[in-house]
């Protein structure tokens, strides 16, 4: 898997959501692609097609589902992040669980798809961290990452080096050196290998 300079550096900003690993951050940017084409969250949202139908009768004003209007594999690659998000993240679940309350389960996880959308417009848009990931969950994606891409793409970094500088990108896990994941320990550069080769990165420390 090859990704460009411009998108890689974009994806590490998406892959803080949870539910968001490297296919399904691909996926939307490449449906998006250039994110300042979106002046708000709300055209994003109508681009995607997951804004809310209305229906007019007479005087009354009945909401109706999704639009379904722009692109499909957006709104599948959202879905499919939103699933896993209710799945594996206790406040997204939570947030999901409250909402089956009162609307169908697919109605849920499509209002949490919206919600997963607006995030990233703001992410994108700002490039800011998101204050809800975890650094071993983002760590552990950045892994998966350089495992798949070209080793020209990691600019003559290894990939525990890879996984640190989408860390230090975003100002976090400067202290992390190791993960567990699947019963098996990962290691992740120190801070200092990395600033060495990218010194630009002292800035966001």
């Amino acid at each position: 898997m090859s990704t460009g300079k411009r998108w890689g550096d974009q994806a590490v900003f998406l892959m803080q959501l949870p539910g968001v690993g490297v296919i399904v951050a691909m996926t939307i940017l490449s449906a998006i692609g250039d994110i300042r084409r979106f002046e708000s969250p709300k055209k994003l949202v109508g681009y995607a097609g997951l804004g809310v139908g209305v229906h007019d009768s007479g005087q009354t004003h009945r909401g109706k589902g999704i639009t379904k209007y722009g692109r499909k594999e957006l709104r599948w690659a959202l879905v499919e992040a939103a699933w896993q998000a209710v799945r594996s993240h206790p406040r997204w679940r939570a947030e999901y669980d409250a909402l089956c309350r009162r609307k169908h389960p697919n109605q849920a996880i499509v209002a949490m798809a919206r919600k997963l959308l607006v995030t990233l417009w703001y992410l994108l848009s700002r490039e800011e961290a998101y204050n809800r990931s975890s650094d071993e969950d983002l760590a552990y994606k950045m892994l998966t990452w350089a495992w798949h891409i070209d080793k020209s793409a990691k600019n003559g970094m290894t990939n525990q080096q890879f996984a640190k500088y989408g860390l230090l990108r975003l100002g976090t896990g400067s202290d992390l050196t190791c993960i567990v994941r699947g019963g098996l320990p990962r290691r992740i550069a120190p801070k200092e290998d990395v600033l060495a080769l990218k010194p630009e990165l002292h800035l966001k420390q």
